[in-house]
């Protein structure tokens, strides 16, 4: 008997297949993130931006492999370029090796550009990665606008984010306590 193939069942259960994270269709894939960047500064606004990379950085960054520690973002010549990001050369790699520490280039809007050159001139702002990534296989740069924490500023912080872990550990072992008895 001859059934129409629109009526067939799909392969695989009917189900659709789950992508891998960093492929395409998939989520978001963190390869790097700034932590100190975080401690260092206040973020005062966040962007999403492309990056222009070679064959043996994407694949470097694919086997989970950077550093954002020492880096930093300048607008120069209209155009956002990422500095000192560590992207080691891959293993694999031959001649077409890239060098490690090299100037790479961040795709964004002219509008956010233009911003951020602006912002980044007034005293005490710049522009810090806080995050590489894949996303829907794409490489992407988390990128803040920052102004510098002032040492009492970190120690507050600090002070904060030690009393929240303090009460939800309060929280935790009262709710123990609630189910033991």
């Amino acid at each position: 008997m001859y059934v129409p193939k629109e009526s067939q069942p799909k392969q695989g259960g009917g189900t659709a297949a789950k992508a891998k994270d960093g492929e395409k269709g998939g989520g978001r894939k963190i390869v790097a993130q700034n932590k100190k960047a975080r401690h260092d500064y206040a973020i005062i606004d966040t962007y999403e931006a492309g990056l222009v990379l070679t064959g043996t950085e994407v694949k470097s960054l694919r086997q989970g492999r950077a550093s954002l520690a020492d880096g930093f973002v300048q607008v120069d010549g209209g155009e956002a370029w990422l500095f000192n990001a560590h992207i080691p050369e891959y293993s694999q790699g031959s001649w077409t090796n890239h060098s490690a520490r090299r100037k790479r280039k961040l795709l964004l809007h002219r509008e956010e550009i233009d911003k951020l050159a602006v912002k980044a001139e007034e005293t005490g702002h710049t522009i810090v990665p806080l995050a590489l990534y894949f996303k829907d296989g794409r490489a992407k740069a988390e990128i803040g606008l920052a102004r510098g924490k002032k040492e009492y500023d970190k120690r507050q912080t600090l002070r904060e984010q030690q009393d929240r872990r303090e009460a939800a550990r309060a929280i935790a072992a009262a709710k123990r306590r609630q189910r033991g008895a």
